[in-house]
């Protein structure tokens, strides 16, 4: 896996992937998102995945998922991630939530190579909400 980041003025770097797909990230929030806040889309959009591909190997009948992250960071340098939340809300018609729970656990402690990358001791808290749809 390669990526390269080009500084863009001020404390903007412009990433471009393999595929060529770029991202803007900045230092001070101002025209792009933050380098903390590009990490919660990496872990979000990596638990996501995970979720989505785990629940449609499994025949679910999913029509909608929401992931919603926060984080705690020390007040001291290195300001670091000390805490994570993250609210999951799937909707579908007949989805069973021991799945989906079982899709969320799979995603955490196996799959997601984003959470496994970062510190052990992160407090990690997960909320689940499971929505009947018609």
């Amino acid at each position: 896996m390669d990526l390269t980041l080009t500084w863009d003025g001020d404390l903007r770097f412009r990433a471009a992937g393999q595929a060529g797909a770029q991202v803007l990230v900045d230092g001070d929030s101002k025209a792009a998102i933050s380098p903390m806040e590009s990490l919660l889309v990496a872990l979000g959009s990596c638990m996501g995945s995970d979720i989505v591909d785990i629940l449609r190997r499994g025949r679910a009948d999913l029509t909608a998922a929401t992931l919603r992250l926060s984080g705690t960071r020390r007040e001291d340098p290195p300001r670091r991630f000390t805490a994570v939340g993250l609210e999951v809300t799937l909707e579908g018609r007949g989805l069973s939530r021991s799945k989906a729970e079982r899709a969320v656990e799979l995603s955490r402690t196996t799959y997601c190579s984003v959470w496994n990358s970062m510190a052990p001791d992160i407090d990690f808290r997960i909320t689940l909400d499971v929505r009947e749809t018609s």
